[in-house]
């Protein structure tokens, strides 16, 4: 089913009204999220005393990428970006990322987490008096999931792979009722549906909240990032200036949907999609481990729009790990600043983490291949910052040593200016149709979903706008809940 499920049980519906009431929740709108000038003037004062990580319910209206960049008492500006210079990246496109680290969490996988439970829970489909709220993961969406939960009362579960960066970990346990580590790493999500599958035959009264499958992932980074990628355009572009695409690690296929925005506005643009060279699933229907913690693969989701994808690029995971030392260690740092990077740039290196690092490596390449000069832009998303793997550092340097001048060298030489095209495929109408039809294969075959869904997503016209246009019914349902709650002034 392409569209978000909004039928109404009234019988939970109103115990989900009496459970906000208790814990004093409103709910934002997309409308406030993308336009904090609409949030009610009472939650933006309280929200000056309350810190972004604080289990606040008013933080909820801090998902946005509007926050005011500091970490308590914050209120809203413009969009979080910052522009890479041609003396970081090598090229003479101009690449901006959009940076995560000021949402609640620390990463924007809040706001997909947010999407995915809100429609259920102003319907009445989860009841978070009485259900437990599943969120299967390969690390942020799972903390996105489990906060949300948390201050809506209800019990949570997260899954996420034993692999991933303990500072993940050590968070949930703070937060999350239960979290359960699958084996493997961060490309093992069969193993977390196979959980899921155990949890739902337990006869436990739960909801899982798959972002794989779940079209409230797609529908919040199609309406929520893609609008603010579209400000930011507004912001940067000269009269010269062509935006030329957006890049995003697939993931869950929910922040790419951003792209599928962008495209209805610049229809010339490009979608480039990113994976790890270890697992190079779309560009090779391949497998294998990497460590590109936060882009889970050997499989394609769902809700990944294939037919509005352009590009496929395959980043090596030594890259990322390397250059994770050369923006963070102070002796590569000091090198950059010896090869003419801003200081300015230099000092906001640290909002990039493993898989924003890997976005800017494939905007480098796709700008190399499609030879972009200085007046074409490039966008791309930092999910998360450093400070979920500042422990991976540690490891590094306990394993290989200090980061000498002569490492940060030999990765700035090879892994950022040496970037090249290999790696690549730019997609034909068949390599698209051949990605989807891997779906199949999980899908259809181990997920439940049917052969006619699957194509109706390839053929059926207009299968795509079809959740795109829920957003204001979906703000409809939570006016009237709020209303219902009563706690607007």
């Amino acid at each position: 089913m392409t569209t978000i499920d909004l039928s109404i049980q009234k019988e939970r519906r109103s115990r989900a009204i009496e459970r906000a009431r208790e814990r004093n929740i409103i709910i934002p709108t997309y409308a406030q999220m993308k336009d904090p000038s609409k949030i009610p003037a009472q939650v933006k004062e309280e929200l000056k005393g309350i810190g972004l990580w604080d289990l606040h319910p008013s933080n909820l209206f801090r998902i946005t990428w509007k926050n005011e960049p500091k970490l308590s008492g914050g209120g809203f500006g413009d969009v979080n970006y910052f522009e890479l210079p041609k003396s970081l990246t090598g090229v003479d496109a101009r690449i901006i990322v959009l940076v995560g680290k000021w949402f609640p969490t620390g990463a924007h996988k809040v706001g997909a987490a947010f999407s995915c439970l809100v429609p259920r829970l102003v319907t009445g489909q989860f009841d978070p008096t009485t259900q437990k709220a599943v969120w299967p993961s390969t690390g942020n969406y799972c903390r996105g999931g489990a906060y949300d939960s948390a201050l809506l009362g209800c019990e949570s579960i997260a899954i996420l792979p034993e692999g991933m960066s303990k500072e993940r970990f050590e968070w949930l346990a703070q937060i999350a009722g239960e979290t359960i580590k699958t084996p493997g790493s961060e490309s093992n999500v069969k193993e977390i549906f196979d959980k899921c599958r155990e949890l739902r035959e337990s006869g436990q009264d739960l909801m899982i909240f798959n972002q794989f499958d779940e079209f409230g992932n797609y529908l919040w980074h199609y309406e929520v990032t893609g609008h603010a990628m579209a400000e930011v355009l507004e912001k940067v572009m000269g009269p010269d200036d062509r935006y030329r695409g957006m890049i995003s690690a697939t993931g869950s296929a929910g922040t790419i949907a951003a792209g599928d925005y962008l495209k209805q506005l610049y229809p010339a643009s490009k979608i480039i999609a990113s994976e790890a060279l270890q697992c190079p699933t779309l560009l090779e229907n391949g497998y294998g481990a990497h460590r590109i913690e936060g882009i889970g693969d050997k499989h394609v989701p769902w809700i990944h729009n294939t037919k509005n994808t352009d590009m496929v690029v395959a980043i090596d995971d030594n890259a990322v790990v390397n250059i994770s030392r050369l923006f963070n260690e102070e002796n590569g740092k000091a090198y950059l600043i010896a090869q003419a990077v801003p200081e300015e740039t230099v000092a906001q290196l640290d909002l990039m983490g493993f898989s924003g690092i890997s976005n800017m490596l494939s905007a480098i390449k796709a700008a190399k291949y499609y030879e972009m000069g200085p007046n074409d832009i490039l966008l791309t998303i930092l999910t998360d910052s450093m400070d979920l793997y500042r422990s991976r550092i540690h490891e590094m340097q306990q394993e290989t040593g200090d980061y000498k001048d002569s490492d940060a060298t030999a990765d700035f030489a090879r892994y950022l200016h040496g970037q090249s095209t290999d790696n690549l495929l730019e997609l034909r109408y068949t390599d698209q149709r051949r990605i989807h039809q891997l779906k199949y294969f999980t899908w259809v075959e181990q997920q439940g979903k049917t052969y006619e869904e699957i194509q109706d997503m390839w053929y059926q016209p207009n299968y795509w706008e079809e959740v795109q246009t829920q957003v204001n019914e979906i703000d409809e349902l939570i006016v009237d809940f709020n209303a219902e709650v009563g706690l607007i002034k």
